[in-house]
């Protein structure tokens, strides 16, 4: 009996671990920080701001489903392999960046199918407080990506 009743406790686990977290925007903020103002003057400005922005350790290392608009960093006009993860439409490319605890870095080696830059999407992988730097934004977190699924909301 005692067996099988770890077969089942295991087969549980499995079950349970398989299911990646659901993570969203809001989460990646740290509770009760507040972001200094932000300072664009005329919306001509497109620095990326409050690029002291902490992260938030709680998912670090952990399997992750995590909705957001794709901004293309590596691939070609079929696959990208590497992309920014961003909050909303634009970011990085039509308006200036949000902090780096809003912003996260993509690396899926095996690469994806591109996306409409206009489409949401969930990524599902493990994300990392591990930080990020590039031509268009300085990044908190870093997600080794598996999959991309389309959003149902």
């Amino acid at each position: 009996m005692r067996p099988f009743f770890l077969l089942i406790l295991w087969c549980f686990a499995i079950a349970v671990q398989a299911e990646p977290t659901e993570v969203f925007w809001e989460d990646l903020i740290p509770k009760g920080y507040i972001p200094p103002p932000t300072d664009i003057q005329h919306g001509f400005e497109m620095a990326q701001q409050n690029l002291d922005a902490p992260v938030v350790t709680k998912f670090n290392d952990k399997q992750v489903k995590i909705p957001g608009f794709v901004v293309p960093i590596e691939g070609d006009q079929d696959k990208i392999t590497e992309f920014l993860l961003v909050p909303y439409f634009g970011a990085c490319i039509h308006v200036p960046p949000p902090p780096p605890n809003q912003i996260v870095y993509v690396k899926i080696p095996e690469g994806v199918p591109t996306v409409s830059l206009s489409d949401v999407i969930w990524v599902v992988g493990t994300l990392s407080t591990e930080g990020w730097n590039g031509d268009l934004a300085s990044v908190g977190y870093t997600l080794l990506g598996e999959k991309i699924l389309p959003y149902d909301g």
